[in-house]
C-alpha cells in the first residue's frame, strides 16, 4: 500500500508538472477571441436530454485553430435591443481587447412586436448596429456585421406562423400546402446590417444569400435535413416530435457553419489562415457532429477510396473502447491539445463471460484499418501497473503517428501485424516492461522513450527473413528516478530484430543493454544493433556479444525501412495517399 500511496503521489506531481509547462507555453502564444452576439440561431444550446438543436456559432469552434478562441454571448429570443438593455453588450464589450473580433448577427427577433425587442430598420435597428460597431472599435476591436440567417419558408403569401418562429408538434394542425420556391420573411431587417457595414466601411456577411442560396438549392424536402424537423418518439427532450422552420439541428449548424467560415476566410483574410476544415468533428461539449470519437468512426463511409476522411477529436478526455475496423481506410484523427483517448482494460480483468480479456483484448484503441493517420491525440490504458494493459493495438499497414503520447505501464504500444509498417514521429511513449512490442516493422523519428520503471523498453517478435522490426532515429530515452536497470530490449521471439541509431540514451540503460530473455539460444537469432548512442547510458565496449555496433547506416535510411513494395515513404510525402495495386 505504501509503494502505492507513493507512485500515485509521483504520477500527480509529474501530471502538475507537466500541466504548468503546457499552461506556460500556451499562455505566450497570442490567442484572438472572437466574440459572437446575436439570436438563437447563433446561441450555444443545452445539450440535455438528447437535444439536436445547435446555434452556428456554438459549432464554429470545430473550424478554427486553437489560436482562435470562440467566446459565444449569442441568447435564445434576443433583439440588437433587448442584448442591450439587459446588459449583455456591456459584459462582452468589457472583455474585448485590441485585435479581437466581434461578429454581430440580429434581426429574427428585432422583427418581434412587443416593446422590449422590437426596433425598426433604418432606424432604431442600425442606431443599435452603430453603436455596437463603434464601440468595439474603441477598443481597438475589430466588427463584422451579419444579417439573419433564412427562415425555411416555401409559401406564399408569407405565412404568418412561420414569420414568428413558431415551433410546432408534428400533426398537430395542417399547415399550408408548400412549393418550390424560397420566400423572404425577414423584409428590411436584411438591408439594415448591410446598409451600416457599408456606411462605417466595415467587413459584412450576407448569411441571408448563403442560407437562402442553400435551402432553396435543397427544396422543401431535403432542406427539413437542416433544421428542428424530430418526428414522435426519437428524441427524449421532444417526446411528441418538434417541427421548427427557424432553428438548426447539428448538421443544420455545422453546414451552414461551414460556409459562413468560407465566406469569413474569403472577406476577413486574417482570420483565413486560422481557419481548418474537417469532415468531422468530435467534442463533448455538443459543439461537433458527434459526442464520442466511436460514432465518427462508425459515420465514415466504407473503403472511401482516394480521399482521406478527416476528425477533429475537441480537447476532452474520451473513455471509450476505440475499434478502426479494416474497412474504415484513410481516416485522419486530429486531436486538439488535451485530447486523450483512454480505457481500463488489462489482460486480467474479466469480460462479460468471465474470461481473462488478455494481453490483445485489454487494448483502448485497435487500429486495423490501412493509411490511418493520427496527430496530436492522446492514447492511454488507464488501468495503472496492474500487468498487461495495452493503450493502442496497431495491426493496420501505412500507420503513421505525428506528435502523439502513448500512456500506459507493461505492454502499452502493440504493434501487432506482420505485415504492418508503422511510422511514429516526435511521439512520447512511456512505460515498464516491454512497453513496445509486437512483429510490426515500425520507426520511431526523434521519439521521446520514457522508462516508468525498472525492465525492458521493447520486446520485438520480428518474423524469420523479415529484413527490419524496429528502428529507433534520434530518440531520446528517458526515466524515472527509480528506474536504473533498464534493457533496450528483449526478444519476444527469437528473430527479433531492434536497432537504436544516434539515439540519447539516459543513465538507466544498463551497460549490458540487451537481455536474451534467458534463452541463450536467441543470441545466435537476434538482430541487436546501435549506430552512435551517446548519453550516460551509451556503453558500446560494454554492451552485450550478441549485439553490434553499425559502422554505417547503408540500408537503414528511413524510406528503405518502410518502402515495402509500394514505396511508402512518410518522409518525403507525410500522410499522402499512395496509389495501391491489387
Amino acid at each position: 500500500m505504501k509503494n502505492m500511496k507513493t507512485l500515485r503521489v509521483k504520477m500527480v506531481g509529474l501530471l502538475a508538472t507537466a500541466l504548468i509547462l503546457f499552461s506556460a507555453f500556451r499562455a505566450d502564444k497570442p490567442v484572438i477571441t472572437i466574440f459572437m452576439i446575436g439570436d438563437s440561431t447563433m446561441a450555444n444550446k443545452k445539450i440535455d436530454g438528447g437535444n439536436p438543436e445547435r446555434g452556428w456559432g456554438m459549432v464554429l469552434p470545430g473550424f478554427f485553430s486553437e489560436d482562435i478562441r470562440i467566446d459565444n454571448h449569442a441568447a435564445n429570443g434576443r433583439s440588437s435591443k433587448s442584448f442591450i438593455s439587459e446588459g449583455r453588450w456591456e459584459k462582452v464589450i468589457s472583455k474585448v481587447k485590441k485585435g479581437d473580433y466581434v461578429f454581430i448577427q440580429f434581426g429574427h427577433n428585432d422583427e418581434k412586436a412587443d416593446s422590449t425587442r422590437h426596433t425598426d430598420p433604418g432606424s432604431t435597428f442600425d442606431e443599435n448596429l452603430r453603436r455596437y460597431v463603434n464601440e468595439t472599435r474603441a477598443k481597438g476591436g475589430i466588427p463584422v456585421l451579419f444579417n439573419s440567417i433564412v427562415r425555411r419558408n416555401f409559401v406564399q403569401p408569407k405565412d404568418d406562423v412561420i414569420a414568428k418562429d413558431v415551433r410546432r408538434t408534428p400533426g398537430e394542425k395542417e399547415q399550408p400546402k408548400e412549393g418550390t420556391v424560397l420566400f423572404d420573411t425577414h423584409g428590411a431587417y436584411l438591408d439594415a446590417p448591410r446598409n451600416v457595414a457599408k456606411e462605417l466601411g466595415v467587413t459584412f456577411i450576407d448569411m441571408n444569400k448563403i442560407t437562402h442560396d442553400l435551402v432553396q438549392e435543397l427544396g422543401p424536402v431535403e432542406s427539413k435535413k437542416l433544421f428542428m424537423f424530430v418526428e414522435p418518439n426519437q428524441v427524449p427532450t421532444f417526446p411528441k416530435g418538434r417541427e421548427d422552420n427557424t432553428h438548426l439541428n447539428v448538421y443544420g449548424a455545422r453546414t451552414i457553419a461551414g460556409l459562413a467560415v468560407d465566406a469569413i476566410g474569403k472577406e476577413i483574410p486574417e482570420l483565413a489562415k486560422y481557419i481548418r476544415q474537417f469532415d468531422y468533428v468530435v467534442a463533448q461539449d455538443g459543439s461537433g457532429d458527434f459526442f464520442t470519437v466511436q460514432e465518427a468512426i462508425n459515420a465514415v463511409p466504407d473503403f472511401r477510396k482516394d480521399v482521406r476522411t478527416t476528425i477533429l477529436i475537441r480537447k476532452g478526455t474520451y473513455k471509450e473502447k476505440l475499434i478502426i475496423p479494416e474497412s474504415k481506410i484513410n481516416i485522419s484523427l486530429i486531436g486538439e491539445d488535451g485530447a486523450i483517448l483512454t480505457y481500463d482494460g488489462f489482460a486480467n480483468k474479466k469480460n462479460v463471460f468471465g474470461e481473462n480479456m488478455g494481453t490483445s483484448g485489454s487494448s483502448s484503441c485497435y487500429i486495423y484499418a490501412p493509411d490511418f493517420y493520427a496527430e496530436n491525440i492522446t492514447f492511454e490504458n488507464s488501468s495503472g501497473p496492474v500487468g498487461q494493459a495495452v493503450a493502442c493495438f496497431v495491426s493496420a499497414d501505412r500507420v503513421y503517428f505525428k506528435n502523439c503520447r502513448f500512456l500506459g505501464f507493461q505492454d502499452t504500444l502493440y504493434t501487432y501485424s506482420k505485415q504492418s509498417r508503422q511510422y511514429y514521429e516526435d511521439c512520447y511513449i512511456e512505460g515498464t516492461v516491454d512497453f513496445i512490442f509486437g512483429w510490426s516493422t515500425a520507426v520511431f523519428n526523434r521519439c521521446y522513450i520514457h522508462s516508468k520503471r525498472d525492465g525492458y523498453v521493447t520486446a520485438p517478435s520480428t518474423d524469420k527473413g523479415k529484413k527490419y522490426g524496429y528502428v529507433f532515429y534520434d530518440c531520446k530515452l528517458t526515466a524515472e528516478p527509480e528506474a536504473t536497470k533498464v534493457y533496450l530490449s528483449r526478444p519476444w521471439r527469437p528473430y527479433a530484430q531492434a536497432v537504436f541509431i544516434r539515439c540519447e540514451l539516459g543513465k538507466h540503460i544498463l551497460p549490458i543493454g540487451w537481455n536474451n530473455w534467458g534463452k541463450k539460444e536467441n543470441e545466435k537469432t537476434v538482430f541487436y544493433a546501435e549506430y552512435e548512442s551517446r548519453g550516460e547510458g551509451a556503453h558500446p565496449k560494454a554492451r552485450a556479444a550478441f549485439s553490434q555496433q553499425l559502422k554505417n547506416l547503408k540500408g537503414y535510411e528511413i524510406n528503405a525501412v518502410l518502402a515495402g513494395e509500394d514505396g511508402w515513404n512518410p518522409i518525403e510525402n507525410g500522410n499522402k495517399l499512395i496509389t495501391v495495386k491489387r
